[in-house]
């Protein structure tokens, strides 16, 4: 029996590994590799690809586009979607324009297993034993930004749910800054409007940190209105909005390195506040910080948050090691 040409396409150097590593070590493949969706339709172009493992979330092109580009090109190539959106809409957009199945990140082998036999591509008797090789190490900003993209799909999910809307998931920007760099990130993403922002204290297994949502005030009205909050204050609702994503996203990451976080009160740092006001109220605190930037968008409405997880300097060397198993 011939090889099967398989093309794993994830902007994720972490997410290609974990992948290598669900597939059945047994089956026999040619295994190509893409680190974004331009870079996949040229390889499928070039024929003889005959599976697809694609990523939605990617920088250049992405999942959508790249299955929206092989239905109008009429490209030969099975293609199941893996990815972190596990929103239900995401699910049948990508079933609707052509993808055969959808797994969630990281893939389960078992399940990786069944949805290839029950599609035809394995037999049903085809051991799993063993692993692949899944190739070169990953850095540790990879493994993070990928670890975040799985929580931060999950608590999207959770919000989707809430608020009846479907939410654009950006890729996470993961940075070490210094203050005066997180004061530039903070200002770049404020873009002159007044905030409020919401800031909940966390910390498990020596991993400590601060997550920190972040309003702009022209929407809170257009939020409140989502969230049905008539019967009660706008600051309520940002606070349940920010208990709701905030605990989502940190149980997400929480899952995956093995930890259990604490979670203090979520306080509101600033309401109606410039963005120098919040960095002068919380200098001390964020002197040097790894900072996870995340940016939702609701479709069909002009609202924006930005989501920032900032771990404190001296839990980078304890979440290196929490990584440790995904990177080697």
């Amino acid at each position: 029996m011939s090889a099967v040409s398989l093309l794993i396409c994830d902007d994720s150097s972490l997410a290609r590994k974990q992948l290598l590593r669900s597939l059945p070590a047994a089956w026999q493949l040619d295994i190509h590799q893409a680190a974004g969706g331009v870079e996949a339709l040229e390889r499928i172009r070039k024929g003889g690809v005959d599976l697809l493992l694609l990523d939605l979330t990617m920088p250049d092109m992405d999942g959508y586009q790249v299955l929206a580009q092989l239905r109008d090109e009429g490209l030969d190539c099975k293609v199941i979607v893996v990815s972190a959106d596990i929103q239900e809409e995401a699910v049948r957009r990508v079933l609707e324009l052509g993808a055969l199945a959808f797994i969630r990140k990281p893939a389960d082998p078992v399940h990786l297993r069944q949805t290839l036999a029950s599609l035809g591509m394995i037999g049903t008797e085809l051991p799993m034993l063993g692993q692949r090789d899944a190739g070169d190490m990953v850095g540790f900003r990879d493994a993070v930004r990928e670890v975040v993209n799985v929580a931060m799909g999950r608590a999207a999910a959770l919000l989707a749910r809430v608020l009846g809307v479907f939410v654009q998931l950006p890729i996470p920007n993961v940075n070490m800054l210094e203050v005066g760099e997180l004061h530039m990130a903070l200002a770049d993403a404020a873009q002159g409007d007044k905030l409020t922002a919401v800031c909940q204290g966390y910390i498990g297994g020596g991993i400590a940190g601060e997550a920190l949502l972040i309003f702009h005030d022209s929407e809170v009205a257009d939020m409140a209105r989502l969230m049905r909050a008539d019967d009660y204050r706008e600051l309520e609702m940002l606070l349940d909005l920010s208990s709701l994503l905030i605990s989502a996203c940190l149980s997400g990451i929480a899952d995956q390195i093995d930890v259990v976080f604490s979670q203090g009160h979520p306080q509101v740092l600033g309401q109606h506040a410039s963005i120098e006001e919040l960095i002068r109220l919380n200098r001390e605190r964020w002197k040097s910080t790894l900072a996870v930037e995340i940016s939702y968008s609701l479709e069909g409405h002009d609202i924006h948050f930005d989501l920032l997880l900032l771990f404190t300097e001296d839990s980078v060397e304890l979440l290196s090691r929490k990584l440790a198993y995904l990177m080697d």
